[in-house]
């Protein structure tokens, strides 16, 4: 049997008669007749008894029934799982991020999406730069979402906007700052310096080698997480990425951008060979639209 001999004797069981499976599949009652035909003769026994109140189901039929229902279920949700892609709602969208990107921004884009996507579903994960081909490759996420592109990789990437580093600080420390804060301000301070930290700790390294600066390190944390939490637990002051901030902050916390600025890109990447659906392509503008939120 194919999906259309499974159609038509799902049809006519659920139905009760070949004239209404006809109405429900807007096809005619011979073809109905012949398929049905067809299909007990590849069985080779019948499906359902010709009687005068109509067609009456065998027992082999029955048995037959359970598991065709399955496969009509499973077509449906095929055929509903295509209309929703095509329509951009429904689906799984797999999301690997920064853990600075991860702790605010992806979060309220997923929030803002699911309310006009309600049945779509996310599978969310952090990523460090240097796992983010892999994850892409070995297909453990669709796009992952980051500061830096790799170079020569074989993966397209969307620009989505830009981030800052900023300063981290108890406002009791420096209950005077202005609104951008030059490094030089940062000397004679209790600094926690970011080791290993990526793309944006490099920036924050090249821009104290041009201005000659060497700041008094009290501590080095591993990632920007730890140091926001040192600075509230009033270890010192830190430079970290705007996203990072902004989700630490907290009574007695403040930011501020540095002078002058030092600024990096957001890009969502995604392999060659697998372009992005439609579902994907609005979750990038939703995302975006958070990330160009003063």
């Amino acid at each position: 049997m194919n999906l259309r001999h499974i159609e038509i004797f799902h049809a006519v069981y659920v139905n009760g008669s070949v004239s209404a499976a006809a109405r429900a599949l807007n096809v005619s009652q011979p073809s109905v007749s012949k398929m049905l035909r067809h299909a007990e003769s590849l069985l080779g026994f019948q499906l359902f008894r010709r009687t005068n109140g109509g067609l009456v189901p065998t027992e082999d039929a029955h048995t037959l029934f359970a598991e065709v229902r399955e496969i009509q279920d499973r077509v449906h949700a095929l055929r509903e799982a295509g209309r929703n892609l095509r329509r951009g709602t429904g689906g799984t969208l797999r999301i690997s991020a920064l853990p600075s990107l991860a702790l605010d921004a992806i979060p309220t884009a997923v929030a803002s999406f699911l309310r006009t996507h309600e049945n779509v579903k996310f599978d969310l994960q952090t990523v460090h730069h240097d796992d983010l081909l892999r994850k892409l490759h070995e297909r453990e996420t669709d796009i992952a979402v980051a500061y830096q592109v790799p170079p020569a990789a074989p993966i397209v990437q969307r620009w989505l906007g830009e981030g800052e580093l900023v300063v981290l600080y108890r406002e009791q420390d420096m209950p005077d700052a202005p609104p951008c804060i030059e490094l030089q301000r940062l000397q004679g301070q209790r600094f926690i310096s970011l080791a290993a930290s990526g793309p944006t700790g490099r920036l924050f390294t090249e821009e104290l080698e041009r201005l000659n600066l060497e700041l008094e390190e009290v501590v080095s944390a591993r990632t920007f997480y730890i140091a926001g939490a040192l600075v509230r637990h009033g270890v010192g002051m830190t430079v970290v990425d705007s996203f990072t901030a902004q989700a630490c902050l907290a009574p007695g916390l403040a930011m501020r951008p540095l002078k002058p600025r030092v600024t990096f890109d957001i890009h969502a990447m995604f392999l060659i060979n697998r372009p992005l659906g439609a579902l994907a392509t609005e979750f990038l503008k939703a995302l975006k639209r958070v990330l160009d939120a003063p």
